[in-house]
């Protein structure tokens, strides 16, 4: 039997994903350079990342259930939190730490650190921040 490989990934956990959802659908898989790369993250891109392998009869089978997007249905079924800015409205937030950058710096200064910053969201087109 001839393996052929039908994707490659930069993470092993991502292999793993993609191997359990072609053995749901009945097609046997391998995963190589699991184990290297788990060993030695570096090595992914030299070794070609973490290869899924098939059977070459299921390889067109496999590609197609690879390539399948579920995000709509997982949307649907659990809804999307989309959070607002409450100053402006907009959608295009971040995960924020503010009074990060004055804590590290006071850090290096002293040699103690000073927990004085605030995990939140910040609003990329107003710049508000909240907790």
């Amino acid at each position: 039997m001839v393996w052929i490989v039908v994707q490659t990934f930069s993470f092993p956990y991502e292999a793993q994903i993609a191997k359990t959802q072609l053995e749901a659908a009945e097609i046997p898989a391998q995963i190589e350079n699991e184990h290297m790369i788990n060993m030695n993250w570096l090595y992914s891109n030299a070794l070609g990342g973490v290869r899924l392998l098939v059977p070459e009869v299921y390889a067109d089978e496999a590609k197609v259930i690879l390539a399948q997007d579920f995000s709509a249905e997982l949307e649907q079924r659990f809804g999307v939190n989309e959070e607002c800015c409450p100053n402006c409205g907009s959608k295009n937030i971040e995960a924020y730490i503010k009074g990060k950058k004055p804590a590290y710096i006071v850090f290096l200064l002293i040699g103690f650190p000073l927990f004085f910053y605030k995990h939140g969201n910040k609003c990329k087109h107003c710049q508000y921040f909240w907790s």
